[in-house]
């Protein structure tokens, strides 16, 4: 699938073009993947907003406005603070469609909860929010890569349902 990814972003740019919308990322597993291949794509400016790449609790809160009670009492690889981060990135930006993904690339850092490869992503698209969790396998960089990937034709997938 991540042969798929510049063909991804370039529909991606054709929807949020065909309705005068930006996108702005929030990123902590994938340290700006998403941000750096929606990046790639030659006129991304048009489309592409920002990225905020908020690896620790307090970028989360500094930079996107979480809540520090949220990331104590749920942890940040949760759905609560997913939609807080896809919620933050609209808030501190001025794009009208935002992604936000956390979870645990591993190979350290997995619980009986929360095994490695755990992501749980935020979606706010035309006012809504979205949530979901995927559990995927595979080592650090494939964890990392399938997350962007499934980013990506979710987003897309919300936008031709928007």
């Amino acid at each position: 699938m991540t042969s798929d990814i510049p063909a991804l972003c370039a529909e991606l740019a054709d929807r949020l073009l065909e309705r005068g919308w930006m996108l702005a990322t929030a990123e902590s597993c994938t340290g700006g993947l998403i941000a750096g291949a929606c990046t790639e794509l030659s006129g991304s400016s048009r489309w592409f907003e920002r990225g905020f790449v908020t690896y620790s609790n307090e970028a989360k809160t500094e930079s996107l406005g979480i809540d520090p009670a949220l990331l104590q009492a749920h942890g940040a690889v949760s759905e609560v603070v997913a939609r807080a981060m896809a919620f933050g990135a609209l808030r501190h930006s001025h794009a009208q469609v935002s992604v936000a993904v956390t979870g645990i690339a591993g190979p350290t850092g997995g619980s009986a909860e929360k095994p490695v490869g755990t992501v749980w992503f935020g979606f706010s698209v035309d006012g809504r929010l979205h949530s979901e969790t995927v559990r995927f396998d595979g080592d650090r960089q494939a964890v990392r890569q399938a997350t962007v990937a499934h980013a990506l034709v979710r987003l897309l997938a919300l936008l031709h349902a928007a």
